[in-house]
């Protein structure tokens, strides 16, 4: 399938983008991609190596007449997303994504495409591989684990860089020049809980809510879209203020930074209450529904009989557990005073398991301020510990705080607005981007944010357009054109 891909103008590009999407990239299991990387650089007698926590480092010479100008840092991540379907058949610890093209976009067949960010490494190698590009003397910097913490960039050592500017290439949005970004921390609760046996007399159901959309927890959030594990949540405790329901366990959601398409519960009922049980979970379902039809067509209850657990949760551990998941903050919680239409801070409800004594609740909070994410995060925390979990605070990372006068900025500007005739929108987004982390080592590069226009990432929806790409790429080799001395 990604044969169709590799026709794809530019096939510099595209050929080096269905290279790299053959190699299995999962977060914090990188080390494939970055003997990849290393084999790459050094098949092109460039200077290769890479720091101690991973991130490879490839150096390329400025060409003809390019001698003078600052040396440019190009930066993306080789980790990806991985997320699949459930009826896709699909190991991303051992095979390639499988693409295919659709109109103006490329998708991949039920899993994530891994065009984030993945199409900004491809962009970088393509440049590192050219022999016919004007450019100023590259530094190609490919960090690791961007997705799950970001452990790459906070690893990267002062002194190690040696560009003055720095391109990351971790922008969703063709016309958008990126100049900040939120900061983020993990927030994990646990507690456990006394497992009862099963009481006589009753029907196991399993529940499932699937048919979300998903998507990227800081750039999809402010679009009301369906959170699997609020959804689930809120069914439970209207079935249990209602009938006597024992829950036996919850799986709901993955990772930290996607919102949360399918949660599957399974729970008994009594026998006697059974058929009024499912008449009115699926009335209030049905009205979820209606709440959430404009962004949430395809969401769906599944209901059906199954075997008994061997064992439930206590009734009073049950109790809290759902009213905490109740009041636990979901979605965005304060916009910006001071930049229009952005979300200032969010939080995602992640994952929730819950087996075996055990309950495990994720999230991830993002704020640009970082009072604000403190006060999220103590909100949730309060909430938390008020129904007996235990709260950990985790995987912390900085904002970049926004510099309207940097010198790129104005070179992109000017350059965008020749190139295409119109000015682009500047902003800072909600998601995390490296930039605020490698800017506490780093501080004299001068960085700005850019990239192709990607869709639903972080779900099996995500695709990149092609025309997109094309105008990324023209824009890229005009801006390293244009680095001034």
């Amino acid at each position: 399938m990604s044969k169709e891909v590799r026709e794809l103008e530019p096939k510099n590009v595209w050929n080096k983008f269905a290279d790299l999407n053959a190699v299995p990239r999962p977060s914090k299991k990188e080390e494939r991609v970055i003997k990849f990387m290393l084999d790459f650089g050094e098949s092109l007698g460039l200077q290769t190596f890479n720091d101690e926590v991973g991130n490879v480092i490839i150096r390329k010479p400025a060409t003809v007449g390019y001698e003078n100008k600052k040396m440019v840092t190009l930066q993306s991540h080789v980790d990806m997303v991985h997320q699949k379907n459930n009826d896709t058949n699909f190991d991303f610890d051992t095979e390639g994504i499988a693409m295919f093209v659709e109109g103006d976009w490329v998708k991949a067949n039920g899993t994530t495409l891994g065009a984030d960010n993945g199409m900004g490494v491809a962009t970088i190698m393509a440049l590192l591989e050219s022999t016919d590009i004007p450019h100023p003397a590259l530094e190609a910097l490919f960090t690791i684990d961007e997705e799950t913490g970001m452990t790459g960039a906070m690893g990267l050592k002062g002194g190690v860089l040696q560009g003055e500017i720095l391109l990351n290439l971790d922008t969703e949005e063709d016309d958008e020049i990126d100049i900040g970004c939120a900061g983020g921390v993990d927030i994990t609760a646990k507690r456990t809980y006394n497992e009862k046996s099963v009481p006589r007399g009753v029907q196991a159901f399993q529940i499932t809510v699937k048919g979300l959309t998903g998507g990227h927890s800081g750039m999809d959030i402010h679009k009301g879209l369906g959170n699997a594990n609020k959804i689930m949540n809120r069914l439970l405790y209207l079935s249990s203020e209602k009938y006597t329901i024992r829950i036996a366990t919850i799986e709901g959601g993955s990772l930290r930074n996607a919102i949360p398409r399918e949660s599957v519960v399974k729970l008994v009922v009594d026998k006697a209450h059974s058929k009024a049980f499912q008449k009115d979970i699926n009335t209030w379902f049905e009205i979820v529904k209606a709440e959430k039809n404009t962004v949430e067509p395809d969401l769906e209850l599944v209901l059906e009989e199954t075997k008994k657990p061997r064992k439930v949760m206590g009734i009073g551990s049950q109790e809290k557990v759902l009213k905490a998941l109740y009041a636990a903050h979901n979605g965005v919680y304060a916009m910006s005073l001071a930049i229009p239409d952005l979300v200032e801070t969010s939080n995602n409800i992640a994952r929730v398991i819950l087996k075996n004594g055990k309950v495990k609740i994720g999230c991830l909070t993002r704020s640009s301020v970082a009072t604000g994410k403190d006060d999220l995060a103590n909100t949730l925390k309060s909430t938390f510990e008020l129904a007996g979990f235990e709260v950990k605070l985790s995987g912390e990372y900085p904002g970049w705080n926004p510099n309207p006068d940097s010198a790129i900025l104005k070179v992109l500007e000017a350059q965008y607005q020749k190139v295409f005739n119109e000015k682009p929108k500047v902003v800072a987004c909600h998601a995390g981007l490296e930039c605020g982390i490698l800017g506490q080592n780093y501080p004299e590069i001068d960085m700005i944010s850019y990239g192709p226009t990607i869709k639903g990432a972080h779900s099996p929806d995500e695709r990149v357009s092609i025309s997109s790409v094309q105008k990324f790429w023209k824009f890229t080799l005009d801006i390293l054109k244009n680095i001034p001395e």
